[in-house]
């Protein structure tokens, strides 16, 4: 038989992962909000895996609870993810997938496109959602990682802000109001190069989140948490000084 994987949050997304490690032969242990971390690795002290697959605002507490044990077994897979999310906790290197499909309740799985995965257990993870076919694409570097991390991050929160205004989906965002969009796109740039300290490919990335508008055109542009993500944003703005006035102009509309 093969080794255990521990999924923390078996939500739609980790039930989704679930069902790939389930269809490779890999028993799943999985951790819901209620039960505790370090009982579960008294009993489980070797996993194949660990798969954090909690919400974004869960993640950092759940990081401080993960044992020893298991640091070296780690995958990440939230929203709004970048290395210093992880650099601050005292784990070895996490495999990190940037997630490129919707699972909604009494929906089938929806790819948008490959998602790409990069870390130790690269492999299994690839292998896992190829197995209920879903498209995963092994990355090769760190660098390459992080443009993928940057791409996801941008094309959420300008999606999800600049429909604030615009309402519709990705697809018309682009076609009807893409100077509106590419100027959002530029200010959330600016903010995530300086979370990140690296020079980012600006044309290379707003070509990516392109790329995934065209990957599902009726996409909803503003989810439930669009307002929280401005918000967020902006605080991380001003933190940095970094000046966003499309920004700030979207939120003195909201009143």
């Amino acid at each position: 038989m093969k080794s255990a994987v521990v999924v923390i949050g078996i939500g739609e997304m980790g039930s989704v992962f679930a069902r790939g490690f389930l269809r490779n032969g890999h028993p799943v242990y999985p951790i819901t909000r209620n039960e505790d971390i370090a009982t579960a690795a008294i009993t489980i002290p070797e996993p194949e895996l660990v798969l954090v697959a909690v919400a974004e605002g869960d993640l950092h507490p759940i990081l401080e609870q993960i044992p020893q044990p298991w640091h070296n077994k780690l995958a990440l897979l939230q929203n709004e993810l970048l290395p210093c999310d992880w650099q601050q906790h005292p784990f070895e290197k996490p495999t990190v997938i940037s997630v490129w499909f919707e699972k909604k309740k009494g929906q089938d799985s929806k790819v948008i496109i490959p998602s790409p995965v990069f870390g130790p257990h690269a492999k299994l993870i690839n292998d896992g959602l190829n197995s209920i076919d879903i498209a995963c694409n092994v990355l090769n570097n760190d660098d390459e990682l992080l443009y993928e991390l940057v791409r996801k991050n941008v094309y959420i929160l300008t999606s999800n802000i600049a429909g604030i205004v615009t309402g519709g989906n990705v697809g018309e965002l682009w076609a009807d109001h893409r100077k509106f969009a590419s100027t959002v796109a530029d200010e959330i740039i600016d903010i995530q190069a300086h979370l990140t300290g690296k020079s980012l490919p600006r044309t290379k990335l707003i070509d990516g989140m392109v790329e995934a508008f065209d990957g599902d055109k009726t996409h909803k542009c503003m989810g439930r948490s669009a307002p929280a993500r401005l918000a967020r944003t902006l605080t991380l703005a001003a933190r940095a000084g970094i000046n966003t006035p499309q920004l700030k102009e979207i939120a003195a509309k909201q009143g």
